[in-house]
């Protein structure tokens, strides 16, 4: 039995959407933030870097949502949710698994970052730290998250979903940097119909669905 270690309020979220696409049958360690809003030290006896999502299958323990995404579908028969090699569509999808955690994310995560920093700092301080991430988010954060959410409108204006016309795990690894970056764009994001129709598309699926109820918690703030 798979067994998946799931932070709460993560990007962990799309494993267990992905194993509920599978049907894969799979036992779910919940583990909760911390008032700093980080993973509990017991996540470290799992892997060293104590992080979400892991999963342990057979005696292997598998970290890095892209590569475990990339592991399920191999060991799993996921392969109506991968292009067939060779087609635009493949390299789509491979751009995109990739992009999700390697480009995407760290701008996001960055920007949550810095819209913390304030608070972190000691209370004489606060000012200061509060005009630093002002300028960092406008000055640098801020203009790249734009361009970013302008090329998923226009990737996903081609025909609906991130490698081509039909759903892929492309998708499930996209979810997270929009459902995130959404929810720091506000309405000036959500407006944009390609981003709209995605979201609709994704949240109606019944996997979706039950990875939600089995999961819990799941804050698109948060990552």
């Amino acid at each position: 039995m798979i067994i998946v270690h799931y932070l709460e309020n993560s990007r962990a979220h799309r494993i267990l959407w992905l194993l509920e696409e599978l049907g894969v049958p799979y036992d779910i360690n919940v583990y909760r933030r911390g008032a700093d809003m980080r993973a509990p030290a017991s996540l470290k006896a799992v892997h060293p870097l104590g992080k979400s999502p892991v999963i342990e299958d057979g005696g292997k323990v598998i970290a890095e949502s892209g590569a475990i995404m990339e592991y399920l579908i191999d060991s799993y028969g996921g392969q109506e949710l991968r292009p067939p090699a060779g087609t635009d569509e493949r390299l789509r999808y491979t751009y995109f698994l990739h992009y999700a955690e390697g480009s995407a994310m760290p701008l996001l995560v960055m920007k949550l970052v810095f819209a913390k920093l304030p608070s972190q700092v000691p209370l004489l301080l606060r000012p200061i730290a509060a005009l630093i991430a002002k300028g960092a988010g406008s000055k640098f954060l801020d203009p790249q998250l734009k361009d970013h959410v302008a090329f998923w409108e226009s990737e996903l204006g081609r025909d609906g979903y991130f490698a081509g016309a039909s759903f892929t795990a492309a998708d499930i690894a996209m979810s997270f940097p929009i459902e995130a970056g959404m929810s720091r764009f506000g309405e000036q994001a959500t407006a944009l119909p390609g981003i709209r129709s995605f979201l609709a598309a994704i949240r109606a699926r019944p996997a979706y669905r039950r990875a939600l109820t089995r999961g819990g918690a799941y804050d698109y703030a948060e990552t």
